[in-house]
């Protein structure tokens, strides 16, 4: 076992994020979107690595919420839906945010955002339009793109995407790009509760793509205007301790964030207030994350009551009630919502996991990422590019890709190989030396404490199994 010495760097908040977006770019897991046309605003593409870390985290979130459990089914809705969904839960109408133009560089914000970054949430809370363009007014708060404190009054502006659809663009083909995913899993609901045949309470979990028009999207890919959800429509009964349900599920989603390996003192609980609250909800909570430009949702829980189905009930015409056939009476259920962000738990995942330290004196960056998420499970490497070292290092790659991620790297000092791979995050690095040819064992690299061992080769597998596997 060889040791190395190692010293932690601190990092500034302010210069934590622009790090993180350059290590995305320069490692391949974020790409600016349409780049080489010069960019499409908030816009961005997972590269290589970036879908692989995506892909596990869905994964280990579909393990978590699905598989883990008896009560949990899946789907898998379509993304344009009948315009009357939309009309039926409400975001039609009301599905809108207070816009406001600074009248000196033009630019446009939610008015809402502007209190609540000078003056706190509770400020922003539950105000009309007429309220918001007073306060502002009143404070005399500043544009935060050119300082100037003008603006227009407060206007509402609807947040779906529209198009088209058809051959002939007219009134009747208008259709939405569905702003969540949650209304696909209600509009489902007497599909699943008939077929699957499973007893209230059970949950509906749905992983895909969500589309809003936001005024001020930023913060990298905190607040996109395209971005995949992970959601979870819990059906009960409307006289089941709704309360006990939804503390269990905040117990489950917290440590679903710790099994991701997320710093527990980075996160906290926010409970809406009266001001905050949808008018369906009794109770809604945000689980937030300390982003470098603070506090932040990083998900949410509501109880939404009976809302959304009775809504689809009245528009549709349909029967969506749930018959107990051991008390043998119908209900329209009630429902708990867990609701998670991709891209937002990625760039928490990314903040949380970016570290800088020196080893043995030479300055490094390494993102310190579970096992069970990291890109690339482990890297193999020849010592030098050496026939019998190399096939070595082939057969090795060749017997662990049907079961991990690995990659196989022969190219560049042994040293730049492990500093490429501390900075995709993979946990660790097997190197074939000369020995190996006597002794059919290699050295296995930890990735944090930068640890070596000698291993045998037939014990690579399990080597791996454990470190992947581990608890958070």
């Amino acid at each position: 076992m060889k040791n190395r010495q190692i010293q932690d760097k601190k990092i500034s908040e302010e210069d934590l994020m622009e790090k993180v977006v350059a290590l995305c770019k320069r490692r391949g897991f974020i790409f600016q979107g349409s780049e080489i046309y010069g960019g499409l605003a908030n816009t961005w593409d997972y590269g290589p690595y970036g879908v692989e870390l995506k892909n596990n985290i869905k994964t280990l979130w579909w393990k978590h919420f699905v598989h883990e459990r008896e009560d949990m089914m899946g789907l898998d809705s379509s993304i344009l839906m009948h315009p009357r969904v939309w009309e039926a839960s409400g975001h039609i109408e009301s599905f809108s945010d207070p816009l406001v133009d600074c009248r000196k560089c033009k630019e446009r914000f939610r008015g809402d955002k502007i209190i609540e970054e000078h003056l706190g949430i509770k400020e922003a809370a539950g105000k009309s339009l007429k309220e918001i363009s007073d306060i502002i007014k009143k404070h005399k708060l500043p544009c935060p793109n050119c300082g100037a404190s003008d603006f227009t009054a407060a206007r509402e502006f609807n947040l779906m995407f529209r198009t088209h659809q058809g051959v002939i663009e007219e009134e009747s083909s208008i259709v939405y790009m569905r702003p969540e995913t949650a209304q696909g899993i209600f509009v489902n609901f007497r599909n699943i509760s008939a077929i699957m045949r499973k007893k209230i309470p059970f949950g509906v979990a749905q992983i895909g793509k969500a589309f809003r028009n936001e005024i001020t999207p930023g913060n990298f890919i905190y607040r996109t205007r395209e971005f995949e959800q992970m959601e979870i429509e819990y059906f009960i009964k409307p006289s089941d301790e709704w309360e006990k349900i939804f503390n269990q599920w905040e117990k489950s989603c917290k440590e679903w964030f710790e099994r991701l390996g997320i710093k527990s003192d980075h996160i906290r609980t926010r409970e809406h207030d009266k001001k905050e609250l949808s008018h369906y909800s009794k109770k809604t909570i945000d689980i937030e994350y300390k982003f470098p430009f603070g506090w932040g949702e990083l998900m949410g829980i509501a109880y939404r009551g009976d809302f959304d189905l009775k809504r689809h009930a009245e528009f549709s015409g349909q029967d969506l009630t749930y018959f107990d056939q051991e008390k043998n009476e119908r209900f329209i259920p009630h429902v708990i919502e867990p609701s998670f962000g991709v891209d937002r738990t990625i760039l928490t995942i990314l903040i949380d996991a970016y570290s800088e330290d020196v080893i043995d004196g030479e300055s490094r960056v390494v993102m310190k990422l579970h096992p069970s998420i990291a890109p690339v499970k482990a890297a193999i490497f020849p010592l030098i590019k050496k026939p019998e070292l190399i096939k070595i290092g082939r057969d090795i790659f060749d017997e662990l890709k049907s079961e991990f991620k690995v990659e196989y790297d022969e190219s560049g000092s042994i040293g730049k190989r492990y500093r490429r791979q501390d900075e995709i995050g993979t946990p660790l690095c097997i190197t074939i030396d000369f020995d190996t040819i006597n002794d059919k064992s290699v050295t296995i690299r930890e990735r944090n404490s930068a640890k070596q061992k000698r291993v045998q080769i037939d014990s690579i597998k399990e080597v791996l199994a454990e470190n992947i596997y581990q608890p958070s």
